[in-house]
C-alpha cells in the first residue's frame, strides 16, 4: 500500500469522528472516492481494518498509521473492537461537494 499522498493536494473536507457504533454502513461496505479525490483514514483510538478491494490488500490502521485511499479505488473498513476514526479528503483542484461516487455517510 502507498504510504504517501501525492504532492500538491489540498484538504477540503473532513468527516465527523465516528466510533464502532456510529460508523456508517456505507463505509463498512464497498465504496470509492470520485475521480481526483484522495483520502486519509485517521484512527483516533483503537484499530480499524482497511480493505482495498482492487487490487486486494488489507491493512490494520492504528493511531498514527493512516490509510491512504486513491481516487476511485474500491475499499471498505471494519472496526476491530472499540475505536474512533475520521476521514479527510484531498484534491489537486476544484472538486464537487461530495467526495464519494455515491452518498455513503
Amino acid at each position: 500500500m502507498n504510504n504517501l499522498l501525492p504532492a500538491g493536494l489540498t484538504a477540503y473536507k473532513q468527516t465527523p469522528i465516528f466510533d464502532q457504533d456510529s460508523l456508517p454502513a456505507g463505509l463498512r461496505r464497498e465504496h470509492r472516492t470520485k475521480a481526483g479525490v484522495w483520502a486519509l483514514i485517521h484512527v483516533v483510538e483503537g484499530s480499524l481494518l482497511y480493505r482495498i478491494l482492487e487490487p486486494p490488500s488489507e491493512q490494520v490502521l492504528l493511531v498514527g498509521v493512516p490509510g491512504i485511499v486513491s481516487p476511485e479505488q474500491p475499499h471498505e473498513v471494519s472496526p476491530l473492537g472499540p475505536m474512533r476514526m475520521y476521514v479527510e479528503f484531498y484534491s489537486a483542484g476544484r472538486v464537487e461537494r461530495e467526495p464519494h461516487t455515491s452518498q455513503v455517510l
